[in-house]
C-alpha cells in the first residue's frame, strides 16, 4: 500500500511534473523485521536501468565468491627455436572483463618471455566461450561510438575501445594525439592543429570535427582548444569484431615482435586443450572487478559477469556460497558456451532459492535494457539479504559514496559520504538503491525508481529521499 511521500520528496516530484503514480520508493532498516520507513508502490514492476547491476554483482559474490579470477590461456602450436615460433600462438579468451592494454600487454611480455620474438604462422584468437550472435552498437540508442554500447566478447580487450589522449603542443602548434592500444592497420592522424586563441575549452570534441565512420581511418578537421590542456576520449571503435585482431597485432608490433601470419579468430586445437597451457592470463578478482562495475556502472563488464554465471555455475551442484574461488578450480575447456539465456536461468533459480517467487525479469544483467524489470520490495529485500552476507564488505565497497567517488562524486547532499548508493539512468528512467547511513546510527536499504519521460527532472526528489532516510526520527 502507497504511503504519504515526505513532503520534500514531493514537493521535488511536482516540480519536476512527475506523479505519484510514476514512482516507487522502500526504505527500510537493513536487519529485523519492522515495518518499512516508506512503502510507495513498492510491488510495482519497474524498469530499474543499472540499479540491475546489483542483482548480477550480488549473484556473482554469492555464486561465484570474491576471490573468483578469469583466465585468459595461450597455447604453442609448435617448437620454439632460435626465437622463432614454428607455428601457431593460440590466445583462448574466458570472458575477462577487465582485459584492458595494460595487461594483454603483459600477457604479450611473458609470451615473449618463452623466447619468442617471431611467430611463423597466425595469432588465432579463440572465442568460443561466449556463444552470442552479432550485435548492432547503434541498435539501444543509436550512439555506436559510445563505449557503454560495447557489446560483451570472451576475449574483451580494453573494453572494444581505443583512448585519445589529446596533449598540446604550443611550440610547434599541435596537438599531439595517442591512441592506445594501437591499431594495427588503421590510419591514426598522430597531430592536428591547435588552436591557441579558444577562450574555453567548451565543446572541445565538437571542435575536432571527428569522423570515425570508416574504421580504416581516423579524420580530424578540425582545431582542438590549447587552453583544454590534456584531455582523453575514450572511443568505441566503429568495427567491434576486428578491434581484438587490430589491438593485439598493434600491440605485439610496438612491442618489436615479429608475425608471418595474421591474427585471425579460430579455436585451439582439442590436443593443446587437453595439455598445460604456455602462459596465463589471471584477472583481478571478482570482488575488485565489481567495483568497476558497480562504482563506474560499466554495461560491459557486467555483462561479461552475468555471461560468467550461466556458464561457471550453470549446474545446480554448483551452486552454494562461494564454492568457485577461482578459474583454475574448473575444467574450463568442459564448459559449454555462455549465453543470455543460460545465465537468465542461473540467476532466476538462485533467486527463488535465496529470496523466492519475486525474481527479477532479467535480460542482459546489466540494466541497459528496455526490458529488464524489478520491484522496490524486491530490491530492498535483495539488499537486506546482502547486508547479513558474508560478503557484505565486498559488496558495500562496490558501491559509489555521495558526494565522493565513483557516479555519485558530484552529488552534493546533507548526507554527503554517509550513503553507499548504485544509480541508475535511461531516457525515461532513474533509479537509485543501496544503503544510508542515518544520523541515529541506524543503518537503512533505499530503493528508488521513477519511470516517467520527466524521470530526469526528478533527480532532486531522489537528493531529497536520501537526506530524508539520513535524518534523526
Amino acid at each position: 500500500m502507497a504511503q504519504a511521500l515526505p513532503p520534500e520528496v514531493d514537493a521535488a516530484l511536482a516540480r519536476a511534473k512527475v506523479p505519484r503514480e510514476a514512482v516507487a520508493f522502500w526504505v527500510s532498516e537493513v536487519q529485523g523485521n519492522a515495518a518499512p520507513r516508506l512503502a510507495h508502490r513498492s510491488s510495482a514492476s519497474m524498469n530499474p536501468a543499472s540499479n540491475m547491476k546489483l542483482v548480477t554483482t550480488i549473484a556473482a559474490l554469492d555464486l561465484l565468491g570474491p576471490a573468483y579470477t578469469w583466465s585468459t590461456p595461450v597455447y604453442l602450436g609448435g617448437a620454439v627455436q632460435s626465437g622463432v615460433l614454428n607455428g601457431n600462438l593460440y590466445i583462448k579468451g574466458g570472458g575477462d572483463p577487465k582485459l584492458v592494454m595494460e595487461r594483454l600487454w603483459l600477457l604479450l611480455r611473458r609470451v615473449q618471455g618463452l623466447g619468442i620474438k617471431t611467430i611463423a604462422g597466425d595469432i588465432v584468437l579463440d572465442r568460443s566461450a561466449f556463444d552470442l550472435p552479432d550485435t548492432d552498437p547503434a541498435r539501444f540508442d543509436g550512439e555506436p561510438l559510445r563505449p557503454y554500447n560495447a557489446a560483451p566478447d570472451a576475449l574483451l580487450i580494453n573494453y572494444k575501445s581505443v583512448v585519445m589522449t589529446f596533449t598540446p603542443d604550443r611550440a610547434a602548434n599541435v596537438a599531439l594525439v595517442q591512441y592506445d592500444p594501437p591499431l594495427a592497420g588503421v590510419s591514426l592522424p598522430a597531430t592536428l592543429p591547435l588552436n591557441p586563441t579558444a577562450a574555453d575549452c567548451g565543446d572541445y570534441r565538437g571542435a575536432l570535427k571527428a569522423d570515425f565512420s570508416d574504421p580504416l581511418r581516423f579524420r580530424f578537421a578540425g582545431s582542438y582548444p590549447a587552453v583544454c590542456g590534456e584531455r582523453v576520449w575514450p572511443l568505441a571503435y566503429a568495427d567491434p569484431r576486428a578491434f581484438a585482431a587490430r589491438s593485439i597485432q598493434g600491440l605485439w608490433d610496438t612491442m618489436g615482435g615479429k608475425l608471418s601470419g595474421s591474427v585471425r579468430d579460430g579455436l585451439v586445437p582439442a590436443a593443446l586443450l587437453a595439455g598445460k597451457p604456455a602462459v596465463t592470463g589471471t584477472s583481478n578478482v571478482l570482488a575488485d572487478v565489481i567495483r568497476d562495475v558497480n562504482k563506474f556502472s560499466n554495461n560491459v563488464m557486467a555483462q561479461q559477469l552475468f555471461l560468467t554465471l550461466g556458464r561457471v555455475a550453470a549446474n545446480p551442484p554448483a551452486i552454494s556460497p562461494g564454492n568457485l574461488s577461482a578459474t583454475e578450480g574448473v575444467a574450463d575447456a568442459k564448459l559449454p558456451p555462455a549465453s543470455f539465456a543460460a545465465s537468465r536461468a542461473v540467476v532466476q533459480r538462485w533467486w527463488r532459492e535465496r529470496l523466492g517467487d519475486d525474481a527479477p525479469l532479467l535480460d542482459n544483467g546489466s540494466g541497459l535494457s528496455r526490458e529488464e524489470r524489478i520491484s522496490a520490495l524486491a530490491m530492498g529485500r535483495l539488499l537486506q539479504a546482502a547486508y547479513a552476507a558474508p560478503f557484505m564488505p565486498e559488496l558495500m565497497s562496490s558501491l559509489p559514496i555521495t558526494g565522493v567517488d565513483g557516479t555519485l562524486r558530484r552529488i552534493k547532499t546533507r548526507t554527503s559520504g554517509t550513503a553507499h548508493l548504485k544509480t541508475g539512468s535511461l531516457s525515461g528512467v532513474v533509479a537509485l538503491a543501496g544503503y544510508v547511513h542515518a544520523l541515529n546510527g541506524k543503518r537503512y536499504v533505499l530503493v528508488a525508481l521513477i519511470n516517467h519521460p520527466n524521470a530526469a527532472d526528478a533527480r532532486p526528489a531522489l537528493d531529497a529521499l536520501v537526506d530524508w532516510a539520513g535524518r534523526d526520527l
